[in-house]
């Protein structure tokens, strides 16, 4: 059994359709997985969105929050309650169609012989697509700027499609993370490789989203850059 969460914020351009693509992989594949939708609060109707898609789907839930408090918070409150359940695996996705629900077999077909599944889109295979150089530089330079600080041999440490084997998390101390943006994936991944958990990369093709509004902000690539620093210096 596994789990996916989806935090959103936003997304009701995407939630629908990206939703009916997730079940659409679970009949061909006889897959019986769950889905934790967890929304924010937001304003644009996505929650009541969630609120009708679990009424349509018994394998889905919906999380509501009472506020926007950042993607990594967000898939913490649906950790959580993911491992209230008999679940062995919980999967981290975008529901924005960056990450492609095809991959989903994949990522859990990797999980047999590893703890945590990522995405990767700078390992042989992986790619970007309809990003600018701007954004290109940004994310690699940080990927291998935090590689680097934290001296580990993962490529993609920002990335945002992976598959945890339900013991990282109950192993990890998931209280004392402490990024909201996308340095969360940064963090876990390090505490993972930490705890002597075996880690590997697969090739994916990431695509930008064609719908709605990016979450990326200065805010979230200085939170980043400083939170290397901080794991790198923390004892044990």
């Amino acid at each position: 059994m596994f789990t996916i969460i989806l935090p959103t914020y936003n997304e009701c351009e995407n939630l629908e359709r990206f939703v009916s693509k997730l079940q659409e992989v679970f009949a061909a594949g006889g897959l019986g997985g769950r889905i934790i939708v967890v929304d924010d609060n937001s304003p644009d109707g996505t929650g009541e969105i969630a609120d009708r898609l679990a009424g349509q789907y018994g394998n889905l839930s919906v999380l509501h929050r009472s506020e926007k408090q950042g993607i990594g918070p967000a898939y913490l409150a649906g950790f959580k309650e993911a491992l209230k359940t008999d679940t062995d695996f919980i999967l981290e996705m975008d529901c924005d169609f960056s990450h492609d629900p095809a991959y989903l077999p994949v990522l859990l077909d990797a999980a047999e012989d590893a703890d945590l599944v990522i995405g990767s889109r700078y390992v042989a295979g992986g790619r970007v697509e309809n990003w600018g150089l701007g954004r290109r530089l940004i994310s690699r330079g940080g990927g291998m700027y935090a590689k680097m600080i934290l001296g580990v041999k993962i490529n993609d440490l920002t990335g945002g499609l992976k598959c945890f084997r339900r013991q990282v998390l109950e192993t990890l101390d998931l209280n004392a993370v402490s990024s909201q943006g996308y340095g969360f994936q940064i963090e876990l991944t390090y505490q993972a490789l930490r705890k002597g958990f075996r880690v590997k990369e697969i090739p994916i093709t990431f695509a930008d989203r064609e719908l709605g509004q990016s979450k990326m902000s200065r805010r979230i690539v200085y939170e980043a850059a400083l939170l290397v620093w901080k794991l790198r210096l923390r004892p044990g």
